[in-house]
């Protein structure tokens, strides 16, 4: 029998160019005959009629699914959902936007086929010179991120990726629910394969994912990867009380013993500010700090479900993966 392949879509108000990724994905996935494939597009609560294009989608081949979620979670528990509730022996996890080619998925299942368990797709931009910066934040974020973690992540890795079915199931085993989802894969620890590619233009419309979303993903990805900030307030507060202490010292003897020679006339009311508000923003940072690592903990104590799905409205889902997926942290209404 032909070997199942999970796609996964994660989609939000994608209905303008969802019908022209599908016959993209069709004819990709047509020259690759000696596969089966399942199509698991997952809703995350599209204020357009995404669910319904695939629904029309759904009628005409059985292999795609509807997974509709009964909100909008986030694209990271979105992807999460789809994750445990395929059933291939791999997966591939791809946008709906067209900007992940889907002619590289040939190349893809061959590193699968001969013996990779996580191949990632990384992102090779030819940014122009106005958007130089805004491209070097990620790579820069990234950069920081693995070597303050325990996970190996590249600069420019994407959510782009093809999972064997042994990554999937120990990645089902996490919980976290505030969570980068191609960060935790990384932390699992899989020898991967690479594959680089240089993202299309969008199919239809602009990026949903705001300046907003990108900022709170990197800070849940640092909180839930990384301990380094902590330690980093620790040093910072040592580097900040040694210099605070050796400032006053300085001036000190600047003021008392030499008889201010550098005229800096700096009085008991100067040392007091220069005291206070360095303790201030040590304090103030180290708060903050601790404040996004607490906030993780009650969201990680709140035991909450990381997603409900609408199973009314869901089309030809799984019975084994939905007992999985509901063992894995999901819920169905």
């Amino acid at each position: 029998m032909k070997q199942l392949v999970s796609v996964v879509i994660p989609i939000y108000n994608e209905q303008d160019g969802l019908a022209r990724f599908y016959l993209k994905l069709n004819q990709a996935l047509g020259r690759l005959g000696k596969y089966r494939f399942e199509l698991i597009f997952v809703n995350d609560g599209s204020q357009d009629d995404s669910a319904e294009v695939i629904r029309r989608l759904a009628a005409k081949d059985r292999r795609v699914r509807l997974l509709q979620l009964v909100r909008n979670f986030g694209k990271e528990i979105a992807t999460t959902a789809g994750l445990h509730y395929a059933a291939g022996e791999a997966i591939i996890l791809i946008d709906a936007d067209g900007q992940h080619p889907v002619s590289l998925l040939p190349k893809m299942l061959k590193k699968w086929q001969n013996g990779a368990r996580l191949v990632i797709g990384v992102r090779r931009d030819r940014l122009p010179a106005g958007r130089l910066f805004k491209g070097m934040l990620p790579r820069l974020f990234y950069r920081l991120l693995g070597r303050s973690s325990d996970a190996a992540i590249v600069p420019g890795s994407t959510d782009f990726r093809l999972l064997d079915k042994s990554v999937k199931r120990v990645f089902s085993k996490l919980k976290e629910r505030r969570r980068m989802t191609r960060g935790l894969i990384d932390w699992l620890g899989f020898t991967p394969e690479y594959i680089a590619f240089t993202p299309a233009a969008r199919l239809s419309g602009k990026p949903s994912y705001s300046g907003a979303k990108r900022l709170k993903l990197a800070l849940d990805g640092f909180v839930s990867l990384s301990l380094a900030p902590l330690y980093f307030a620790a040093w910072a507060g040592l580097v900040i009380t040694g210099g605070s202490a050796l400032a006053i010292l300085l001036l000190l003897i600047e003021q008392t013993l030499l008889g201010d020679p550098w005229q800096l006339k700096v009085g008991l009311a100067g040392f007091a500010v220069l005291l206070v508000l360095l303790l201030a923003g040590l304090l103030l940072v180290s708060q903050g700090i601790l404040a996004a690592y607490l906030a993780h903990i009650h969201t990680e104590t709140q035991n909450r479900p990381l997603y409900v799905i609408d199973s009314a409205n869901s089309i030809r889902l799984n019975q084994r993966k939905r007992n999985e997926a509901a063992t894995a942290g999901g819920t169905e209404a």
